[in-house]
């Protein structure tokens, strides 16, 4: 097997922790050729989607404790079509870069490429948005660009989420009450005086036990969720924001969630998304570059890395 990872550079990579390190070290353990290379470093030649692909080889025991891990053998623009498989791992944000990026992986696709997930999946389906697709599974929510319906979505709930429907991370959420005194700097900042869309979720106190992610792979659901639980005094539970990783198994009401969205995400072409349910509601669904593989691995005997690459065997076939 020969495979393609569009994503972040392999020198920034928190390899005790990174979900894309972790399918890379199970595909390297199978000895799957692998290469690299960056969103920006796709063009187009002679009609052709190519990329400036670096082989690279693990060095060491392949151990995720390992700091120098990777040695790179080799540089050249490959079609995308050479490969067996193209997975996109780059982060968010969803810039005009990114959506160029998307673009270039749908007419790879045409051209014969095989991209998980594919470029029209990200691209349609809005990590915050897509929850609408299933209505009955949400909390109370508004998208708008108007500060006065997230006032009157404020009056209403009286204790809400606000985020952006760019950000990733925990970046740029904030939670409101009617005794806040920055109300209005803040929908202000947020929302680029009513020029930036966002949306704005009732509050869920469950968030106190954590913000469920859910993985679901080729339309089967991982049976363990990682719950990021908020650290004291902060609303969001995103590990990057400080939030601790607990894994859980997926209660009735997760798999209920999971297994009503998975139809829809094999329908989609995305292979891997990452449900996040707070309670009882899902709140968003993330397609991009979903993560949690190594917490729940370490914590269990789900090796989902190993899943996923049987996944990747399985879609080519």
């Amino acid at each position: 097997m020969k495979i393609l990872f569009i994503a972040d550079p392999l020198n920034v990579f928190k390899t005790y922790k990174d979900t894309t390190y972790a399918m890379m070290r199970e595909m390297a353990h199978r000895d799957w050729k692998l290469y690299h290379t960056l969103a920006n470093q796709m063009s187009i030649e002679a009609g052709i989607v190519v990329a400036k692909s670096s082989e690279f080889s693990f060095i060491g025991t392949q151990s995720a404790g390992e700091h120098q891990w990777y040695k790179l053998n080799s540089t050249q623009s490959l079609p995308l079509n050479s490969f067996d498989a193209v997975i996109m791992r780059t982060d968010p944000p969803f810039n005009m870069q990114y959506l160029y990026a998307t673009q270039l992986l749908t007419l790879a696709e045409k051209q014969g490429a095989r991209v998980f997930n594919s470029g029209q999946a990200m691209r349609d389906f809005n990590e915050k948005l897509a929850i609408f697709h299933f209505p009955a599974l949400i909390p109370s929510t508004i998208v708008t660009t108007q500060a006065t319906e997230v006032h009157a979505f404020l009056d209403k709930h009286r204790d809400i989420i606000i985020k952006p429907l760019d950000g990733m991370g925990g970046m740029g959420i904030f939670r409101l009450s009617r005794q806040d005194p920055n109300i209005s700097s803040i929908l202000e900042m947020l929302m680029q005086m009513d020029n930036r869309t966002i949306m704005a979720q009732q509050y869920i106190p469950e968030i106190t036990l954590g913000d469920k992610r859910i993985l679901v792979i080729n339309g089967k659901v991982v049976p363990y969720a990682l719950a990021r639980i908020p650290k004291n005094g902060e609303t969001r539970g995103n590990l990057a924001a400080g939030g601790k990783g607990v894994v859980q198994l997926l209660t009735k009401r997760d798999l209920y969630i999971a297994e009503a969205i998975a139809p829809e995400l094999v329908k989609r072409g995305i292979l891997l998304a990452g449900l996040d349910v707070i309670g009882d509601y899902l709140t968003e669904i993330n397609v991009t570059s979903p993560t949690g593989f190594q917490e729940i691995s370490l914590q269990t005997d789900c090796n989902v890395a190993a899943i996923f690459a049987d996944a990747i065997v399985s879609a080519l076939h």
